[in-house]
C-alpha cells in the first residue's frame, strides 16, 4: 500500500510539472492582476458606501440635535404658561430625542473606526497591486524559454534604508 501510494505522488507531481510548464506565466500573472483590481475596485465601492452612510448619520444628527434646542425652547415657554401636561411630553419628546441622538453618535463612531481600518486595508491592498503590476512589466520583457533569473527582484527596507542615507548624504552642505 505504501508503495501504491509514493508512486502516486511522484505520478502527481510530474503530471503538476508538465502543467506549469504549459501554462503561460505571464497570462497567469495577468489574471491574477485583473482579479486583485476588481477586488481593489469592489471594495472602494463598499468604503465610497460607508462614507456616504457616515454622512447620512451626521445629518441625522444634526438634525436630532437642532430638535433638542427646538424642544428646549418649547420647555420655556410651556414652564412660563405653567403648562405641566404640556412640559411632560415635551421633555419625554426630548429624552426621546437625546437618546437617538446618542445612539447615533456611537453608530457614527463605529462606522469612523471601520472607515479607518478599511482605507488602511485598501492602501495596502494598493501597494501589492502595484508589486504586481510592477512584476507583470518585468515578466513582459523577460523571454519566457529557458532558466529563469536567480535574482531577488523586490527590494529589502535595509536597501531602501542604505540608498535613502546615501542620496541624503550626497545632498547635505559639505
Amino acid at each position: 500500500m505504501a508503495l501504491i501510494n509514493r508512486i502516486s505522488r511522484l505520478f502527481t507531481a510530474d503530471v503538476h510539472a508538465v502543467l506549469d510548464r504549459i501554462e503561460e506565466p505571464d497570462a497567469l500573472l495577468k489574471h491574477a492582476v485583473r482579479e486583485m483590481e476588481e477586488e481593489l475596485a469592489r471594495q472602494e465601492q463598499h468604503l465610497r458606501a460607508l462614507e456616504h452612510e457616515h454622512g447620512v448619520l451626521g445629518e441625522r444628527q444634526s438634525k436630532s440635535q437642532a430638535l433638542i434646542a427646538e424642544l428646549g425652547e418649547q420647555l420655556d415657554v410651556c414652564f412660563a404658561h405653567g403648562n405641566d401636561e404640556l412640559a411632560r411630553k415635551v421633555i419625554k419628546r426630548r429624552l426621546e430625542t437625546e437618546r437617538l441622538e446618542r445612539h447615533v453618535r456611537e453608530q457614527r463612531a463605529a462606522l469612523d473606526q471601520d472607515i479607518t481600518a478599511k482605507r488602511a486595508a485598501l492602501d495596502e491592498r494598493r501597494e501589492q497591486l502595484d508589486v504586481m503590476r510592477q512584476k507583470a512589466e518585468l515578466l513582459a520583457v523577460t523571454p519566457f524559454g529557458g532558466d529563469w533569473p536567480k535574482a531577488e527582484l523586490g527590494v529589502s527596507d535595509a536597501e531602501v534604508e542604505i540608498a535613502w542615507l546615501r542620496e541624503r548624504q550626497k545632498r547635505q552642505p559639505s
